[in-house]
């Protein structure tokens, strides 16, 4: 395993692919999706995640980390591969479930930089982690509402975006 500056290069290398993944099945997700709610909340969370992208491949050229060819490489044939995936899951509810477990890594990754960057002292390392850690939380929470919405509606077969009653909105029984 790298040490050193060899070891900082490469996990900002390795988040920069795993971001960009994200970042690319969020941009598909918006034009694929059948869900307005979904699709809204891809156009609404792509800006930050791009600023996120940049800002990993600013801090990644900084230390003179190269992405490489293998990299590269490998991260299309996993963007191929997922998009394959999607096209045979078709479901805007499992693309979304599936969004939030990249997120989740991504906020992960955010968070070690960030700590890291504390640690080390190393300030654009703070801030890269800090903000990428705190935008990528807002967007779990918000996806996790709408999968737990459209887990619901998928539930009890009902159009998206109806009103969905719960046990707290719900009407009590007639006697």
């Amino acid at each position: 395993m790298d040490r050193g500056i060899d070891f900082l290069k490469s996990q900002v290398s390795n988040a920069a692919m795993q971001h960009g993944t994200l970042l690319k099945n969020l941009e598909d997700h918006e034009r694929q999706a059948d869900d307005i709610r979904y699709r809204d909340l891809c156009s609404r969370v792509i800006p930050q995640m791009r600023e996120h992208q940049r800002m990993l491949e600013e801090y990644q050229h900084a230390l003179g980390a190269d992405a490489g060819v293998t990299k590269t490489v490998v991260g299309k044939a996993m963007g191929v591969a997922r998009n394959l995936a999607d096209s045979a899951r078709e479901s805007d509810f499992l693309r979304l479930v599936g969004d939030i477990v990249e997120a989740r890594q991504s906020q992960d990754t955010f968070a070690t930089f960030r700590e890291a960057g504390k640690t080390l002292g190393n300030a654009q390392l703070q801030q890269i982690g800090e903000m990428g850690e705190r935008q990528h939380e807002q967007f779990i929470r918000d996806a996790n509402r709408l999968v737990q919405l459209m887990f619901v509606e998928h539930v009890r077969d009902v159009d998206a975006g109806a009103e969905v009653r719960t046990t707290a909105n719900a009407e009590p029984p007639r006697p």
